[in-house]
């Protein structure tokens, strides 16, 4: 059933009207002539076969029907325009991105700087995160998310490889080691020994795992903590090479092995919708450069 609503440009003068419940002000709010809000006012007293206003002189007031039909108007009004806010919102400058506390920290974040410099006119809210966005509910524009890229609804672009190898301290190495194998690696402290990675590493370096393989360990809750944790001496740790080059160059951590697993990427995704969108795409193209320069 159609709706029957005079135009939207009379209701709104209407609601204007009503709200300063004086003609001349409610022209200039709408940059108007007075005698054009009479009309649009009368044009829906016609409709509805009713005043909405009682005139006097040059002073009006609310008819009973005008008092009944303004409170709904400005509410409807105010719910119009916070729709219409948030879709600005989303549109704006402000673009959040979601990603791993491991590589938020260790090579997106001390690179968004650049970022806002090409692009002022973007702001930048990034969370850092283990949990998956929810790009309909939390405000989240894009994310970064390691696996194969077959998430439903999202369009994926690879990074790079998400890879892993064994890493210490050089205290820890001179303290617990040598190790010549990697089947030593089993009877050490190993931070997080739980994690797929260790089991996968080990895999693939023709080690096979006790049932209770993850019994001796320390668990932390990001390669973040993780790394900082080797460092200090406290164990070994299943690090990303790329997001610890610095702690690698200046000797603050060692590799074991020359062996990096891997096995899934890390992908920059978004709603198929928002690939698009002006600040999407600028990021995008932004951050896919970077990848090609650290490669």
């Amino acid at each position: 059933m159609a709706r029957q609503i005079p135009p939207l440009s009379a209701v709104r003068v209407f609601e204007a009207a009503a709200r300063h419940l004086n003609f001349t002000r409610a022209a200039e709010e709408l940059a108007m002539t007075q005698a054009a809000v009479s009309y649009q006012v009368r044009m829906i007293e016609d409709r509805l076969g009713t005043s909405l206003f009682v005139r006097s002189g040059r002073r009006v007031s609310l008819s009973p029907a005008g008092q009944r039909l303004a409170p709904q108007i400005s509410t409807a009004f105010d719910m119009l325009d916070e729709a219409f806010g948030k879709v600005r919102e989303v549109e704006s400058g402000v673009l959040t991105i979601s990603a791993a506390p491991g590589i938020a920290a260790s090579w997106l974040g001390p690179r968004l700087a650049k970022f806002q410099m090409t692009r002022p006119d973007i702001a930048i809210r990034l969370l850092a995160t283990g949990d998956l966005a929810d790009f309909g509910h939390d405000g989240v524009d894009v994310a970064i998310r390691i696996g194969q890229g077959d998430w439903p609804g999202l369009r994926a672009v690879k990074m790079f490889p998400a890879d892993f190898t064994p890493m210490c301290s050089p205290a820890y190495l001179e303290r617990v080691g040598p190790f010549d194998e990697p089947s030593q690696l089993l009877e050490v402290l190993r931070l997080n020994s739980d994690d797929v990675w260790w089991r996968a590493w080990f895999d693939q370096v023709g080690v096979t795992v006790r049932e209770d393989f993850a019994r001796y360990s320390l668990h932390v809750d990001s390669q973040v903590i993780e790394g900082m944790a080797a460092i200090a001496g406290d164990g070994l740790a299943m690090l990303t090479p790329r997001f610890w080059r610095f702690e690698l160059a200046t000797g603050r951590l060692v590799r074991l092995f020359p062996h990096v697993g891997s096995g899934s990427d890390f992908w920059l995704v978004c709603p198929e919708h928002r690939f698009n969108s002006a600040k999407v795409k600028a990021f995008r193209e932004w951050l896919m450069a970077e990848v090609a320069a650290d490669e």
